[in-house]
């Protein structure tokens, strides 16, 4: 019987609370500079987010893939692309939801190509289709390549990311406009779906950047499988500790040579994160397998954790739904009907007016809307409502 590592789940619940933190604030002008990205090179707590969840998902491939090994390969693959293809469709899904928005004051269909614009239209790729494309190319590798093998190919991806991104630009291979992926992910995905919103068509969850954070989830499996290996013991506790250390020094070392980036993600990002998400592990291994300090703090995260990408998605999929629902409030200076919805009003006159630094009721509204999802996730585990992807 293997053991049950709550600290697991409360890493990956507060990774999610995390996300839907960053990902909702009040106004997008006014955030406090660590809920931020890092406008490019460089590494903020927010940037460590995304990362972190992929670690999750290859702490949670390790627990699983042993009995779908002993299924067979057939039973292996079926269950990894089913599983795949419905997150990366549930991501699609999310990135067209809810699928109208208004226009001249009438609803009109969100086209996949905008007629008027065609340079505009749906993305195609976002954070659950990388989650979808890493999750199912990771558990490849590690079930047919194992453990060295599979630490050989994530090698070979981080070096080999490395040589191309400077051999196919040396004079700026790490600049927005120098990064030779852009016009790949151009090429394949087209203008109108990729993101914009570094001024120019940009995507960074784009396929060409993809690579290495395929060996984030290798990473997270290792992780995970040394615990159930070495068991609840002082010496997995100590080396899982030194082998954060290293490896975050180590990103930092190449952060030297080919910039911690979290938008083109870099190899060094992937050293640094993973050796941070180590760091973090260990300590909640320690404060709740060791010392068993298990308390409220560690039950708000859990029930994130156990519906990891059902709140997620639902943490992105109702303000955009419920936005569709609106009233006029007032009129413009040319006399035009102003209109509004229940959080944009919830944020202007609940938590806007709560300070005269803009940054402190952004951030209040989306601690709300943080322990809104909360509330949602607690009424699902209450109820032992859990919705497997």
């Amino acid at each position: 019987m293997k053991q049950r590592y709550y600290s697991l789940d409360v890493f990956r619940g507060a990774t999610v609370a995390l996300m839907i933190l960053v990902n909702n604030p009040g106004n997008w002008s006014n955030i406090f500079s660590p809920l931020k990205h890092a406008s490019w090179h460089g590494s903020t707590i927010t940037d460590l987010v995304f990362p972190f969840f992929l670690f999750a998902v290859g702490n949670a491939l390790s627990f699983v893939l042993p009995s779908l090994e002993k299924k067979g390969q057939a039973a292996f693959l079926k269950k990894v692309f089913k599983r795949s293809l419905l997150i990366f469709a549930i991501g699609l899904f999310l990135n067209w939801s809810p699928f109208v928005q208004w226009e001249n004051n009438e609803l009109v269909f969100k086209s996949w190509i905008n007629h008027s614009h065609p340079q505009n239209g749906i993305r195609i790729l976002g954070v659950l289709q990388r989650i979808a494309i890493c999750y199912c190319l990771a558990s490849i590798i590690v079930y047919y390549f194992k453990g060295w093998g599979a630490f050989l190919v994530s090698s070979a991806i981080l070096l080999g990311y490395w040589l191309v991104c400077w051999w196919a630009n040396p004079a700026d291979p790490y600049s927005l406009e120098g990064w030779f992926g852009t016009d790949i992910d151009k090429t394949i995905l087209g203008v109108a779906h990729m993101y914009k919103g570094e001024g120019i068509p940009f995507d960074p969850e784009g396929l060409v950047s993809t690579p290495p954070a395929i060996v984030q989830v290798i990473f997270g499996y290792f992780v995970g499988d040394y615990i159930q290996k070495k068991g609840r013991s002082f010496e997995m506790l100590s080396n899982l500790f030194v082998a954060g250390c290293v490896l975050a020094f180590a990103g930092l070392c190449w952060d030297l040579s080919f910039p911690i980036n979290k938008k083109i993600w870099t190899s060094s990002y992937v050293v640094y994160s993973t050796g941070l998400a180590i760091l973090v592990l260990s300590v909640l291994i320690y404060l709740l397998e060791f010392r068993n300090t298990k308390g409220a703090w560690s039950k708000f995260f859990d029930v994130f954790g156990k519906n990891p990408l059902f709140i997620f998605v639902l943490s992105g999929f109702l303000p955009r739904l419920i936005s569709l629902f609106r009233w006029a409030q007032g009129v413009d200076e040319n006399g035009e009907k102003i209109y509004t919805s229940f959080f944009p009003w919830f944020y202007q006159h609940i938590c806007k007016p709560v300070s005269e630094n803009l940054k402190a009721g952004s951030l209040l509204y989306a601690l709300f809307f943080l322990f809104f999802m909360w509330t949602i996730a607690m009424v699902l585990d209450k109820k032992s409502i859990y919705v497997r992807v």
